[in-house]
């Protein structure tokens, strides 16, 4: 059984945990040039030394995770899922939201006047993350976007909210809209910062996500940047380090996001890249480090699975029944995608469109042929009608065949239509 490194939780109730001591424990491969174990804007250093995944990525992993999803990015193909559906606090992976809307609402060299709603009181709100920033200080929009993905700071955080939308209320309900316009069906934000833990979101929502917010070439070289510097007050400099532990210990990583509250536990979306292939691991309320989770599931995405053809366009997949008769169909496209190279059966299954009647024309669309593995569905193609039967001889079947199939006729149609 994998053992795996345990964190001591440092978690104020319903606050980011950014203060973590990584305990010496458990066993397992430190990459080179691991990440430095200096503070981080003067708390501890929130990574672990290295990752605790299988000898062999050939195979699923084992997810201690509540939820988890390995999708890639490019095709949009789910590879693994667990509880991907589950709404839950994502803590400040929010924040990716809050950088895309951001993004394609303002300029980078913009400045920003900080305004006193941004700046956190530490009696108020304990150890959360922030820049320290004070009242009328001014940073560049690129600034306060480095600090709210690399160090997680929830008060650049909310001042490129009040920057973009005059309040961080106003702001929020952008974020809602533009999870509304990816699809995010489940999703519901209710801060920039993802702190206050009333905002939810899934796993599969996250995805899509990750598929605009990593499309912004903006975005992915914030993301990707593991040291940052940027002006603080005074003549003082400010040293903002990535969170995300994947940039040091993973071979390929390109980004990402970490969370974790109380509530939410430890959360992580992270990326990678190999020959060609841009992975995505999601990974929501993990009991400790999310990271040894991701990097077994970005293992298996790159070292379990092989890209095949399992349809050829135009290829013979056999009769299927409309309503009124029968028909021989071909697959409308190649059908390709990834598969899991320990897997030795596909599952493929005909969707027939149920308002498709007989006779349809030859080219008529009239369902769907997917194929699916171990319960996630790998690709699908539309069901085009090769050819239309020609009429039937009447003489060729008993009166009694002939008077029986009318009736049907009769009351199938009539059924349609009440129905």
């Amino acid at each position: 059984m994998r053992r795996r490194r345990t964190l001591a939780a440092l978690l104020a109730a319903g606050l980011c945990a950014q203060t973590l001591a990584v305990l010496a424990a458990g066993v397992g491969v430190a990459a080179p040039g691991g990440p430095p174990p200096t503070p981080v804007n003067g708390t501890p250093s929130p990574f672990p030394r290295e990752l605790h995944t299988p000898a062999h990525g050939s195979t699923i992993p084992p997810i201690e995770a509540a939820s988890a999803l390995l999708a890639d990015l490019d095709s949009g193909d789910v590879l693994v899922a667990k509880a991907a559906g589950v709404r839950r606090p994502i803590a400040s992976v929010t924040k990716v939201m809050t950088a895309l809307v951001v993004l394609e609402a303002s300029d980078l060299d913009e400045r920003v006047r900080i305004s006193g709603d941004a700046v956190f009181d530490r009696d108020e709100y304990g150890a959360t993350s922030t820049l320290g920033l004070r009242a009328g200080e001014p940073l560049s929009v690129r600034n306060l976007l480095y600090g709210a993905i690399l160090g997680s700071a929830n008060d650049a955080a909310r001042a490129l909210a009040i920057h973009v939308a005059g309040s961080e209320a106003g702001f929020v309900e952008l974020m809602n809209e533009r999870a509304r316009a990816l699809g995010m069906r489940r999703t519901r934000f209710a801060s920039a910062t993802g702190l206050d833990d009333r905002g939810r979101s899934t796993a599969n929502d996250l995805v899509k996500l990750a598929e605009a917010a990593f499309g912004v070439p903006r975005f992915t070289e914030i993301a990707r940047t593991k040291v940052r510097e940027m002006p603080g007050p005074g003549r003082k400099q400010r040293r903002i380090q990535n969170r995300n532990v994947l940039l040091w210990l993973y071979p390929g990583a390109t980004g990402g996001k970490t969370g974790s509250t109380a509530a939410a536990g430890y959360c992580l979306m992270a990326t990678a890249q190999r020959d060609g292939r841009h992975l995505v691991a999601i990974v929501l309320r993990a009991p400790d480090e999310p990271f040894s989770d991701a990097a077994a599931l970005l293992n298996y995405g790159f070292e379990g699975f092989t890209e095949r053809i399992l349809v050829a366009s135009g290829q013979a997949l056999g009769i299927v029944g409309l309503r009124g008769g029968s028909v021989p169909v071909v697959a409308g496209g190649q059908l390709e995608g990834l598969v899991p190279s320990d897997v030795r059966n596909i599952r493929f299954r005909f969707d027939v469109d149920p308002g498709a009647t007989y006779p349809p024309a030859a080219g008529d669309v009239v369902g769907i042929y997917r194929a699916s593995s171990r319960g996630v569905e790998i690709g699908a193609v539309p069901l085009i009608v090769a050819e239309v039967p020609g009429p039937r001889d009447p003489g060729e079947e008993p009166w009694w065949f002939r008077a029986a199939s009318a009736i049907a006729g009769a009351v199938g149609s009539a059924l349609a239509a009440l129905f």
